[in-house]
């Protein structure tokens, strides 16, 4: 639709109104679970107050939100799986819709290269596996040039398959206005596909919590873009020059810079813990994200993962 859309030769400025369509977030998938809209309310409320939730509050939601990793927000695998109770056919499914994305990408990518798009279409897992995930055309392919690819990745986000993430250089408010165009990060739209295309003994080792090393952190850290995207937000990171300091999101309150950093594990905040440090003016405190309770320690607060989609509201309340 968003490719279609994108040729139409003309609108009429002030008679349309533009709605960009997601696949389906947490809390929808809560609700396809079942789930009533008094216990979405009591998981703001616990956020809202810093109240840690009750240890079968958390536990509920800890396994509900590793379903939600791996079959993510497509409607019809949504279904299925709900229909089934289990992850049967699942895979299958995600595989099929890669395909179709490769097939329509030979079909719709007029003017453009359709074995460029499909090189970086491919190539995504593999820059979020490494450490930096930085995208870089270079590594494409041997000799290859920005200028080779130009529109390449903006077709790919047109099309509602990846999201952006870019640089803050400084991190400093306002974010549009401080943000590098040529270093960014490229995510899967929907992290279900992620896994789908990656091995198949992948979705069986999340479910038993197996470590993946660096990837693992991928995985995490793609969830939780999706999960802002799908609230609303644009997508910035943070890396200085030195490779030092490196801050996974930044997003905003409605008076200062706020880092999100994302461990797939309970390592240290070191970046998190020098951001707020005071060298950064527009930063006054910051958000991890992990699989602990609700806390906070005078620094940054820490949510669990399932929390991130009510981050928005969280943020733009927060006095």
């Amino acid at each position: 639709m968003g490719i279609n859309y994108n040729e139409i030769e003309s609108n009429s400025v002030g008679n349309k109104q533009d709605y960009e369509m997601y696949s389906m977030d947490f809390e929808e998938f809560l609700w396809a679970k079942g789930y009533k809209q008094n216990q979405i309310d009591n998981l703001y409320n616990h956020m809202k107050t810093c109240t840690p939730l009750s240890e079968l509050e958390f536990k509920v939601m800890l396994n509900n939100f590793p379903e939600y990793l791996i079959v993510d927000g497509m409607p019809a695998i949504v279904r299925t799986f709900i229909k089934n109770n289990n992850y049967s056919g699942i895979l299958n499914m995600q595989k099929q819709i890669i395909l179709d994305y490769e097939e329509d990408i030979t079909k719709y990518a007029h003017g453009l290269d359709q074995g460029k798009i499909l090189n970086v279409y491919r190539k995504i897992p593999v820059f979020l596996g490494n450490e930096n995930k930085k995208f870089q055309i270079s590594k494409i392919k041997q000799g290859a040039r920005n200028k080779e690819y130009f529109g390449v990745i903006e077709w790919l986000n047109n099309a509602g398959i990846i999201n952006i993430s870019y640089c803050l250089e400084p991190p400093s408010l306002p974010l549009k206005g401080n943000y590098n165009q040529d270093n960014y990060r490229i995510y899967f739209k929907d992290t279900g596909l992620l896994i789908g295309s990656l091995d198949d003994e992948v979705q069986e080792d999340l479910r038993n919590n197996k470590n993946f090393n660096t990837y693992k952190g991928a995985i995490y850290e793609n969830i939780v873009a999706d999960m802002l995207v799908k609230s609303g937000y644009s997508l910035y990171f943070y890396k200085n020059k030195k490779g030092t300091l490196e801050m996974d999101f930044l997003l905003r309150d409605k008076n200062s810079l706020v880092p999100i950093e994302v461990k797939a594990t309970d390592g240290s905040t070191i970046s998190l813990n020098n951001m707020i440090n005071g060298k950064y003016k527009d930063i006054k405190y910051g958000i991890k994200l992990c699989n602990k309770n609700i806390g906070f320690n005078g620094k940054f607060y820490t949510f669990p993962y399932f929390l991130t989609f009510l981050l928005k509201k969280y943020l733009s309340e927060k006095e």
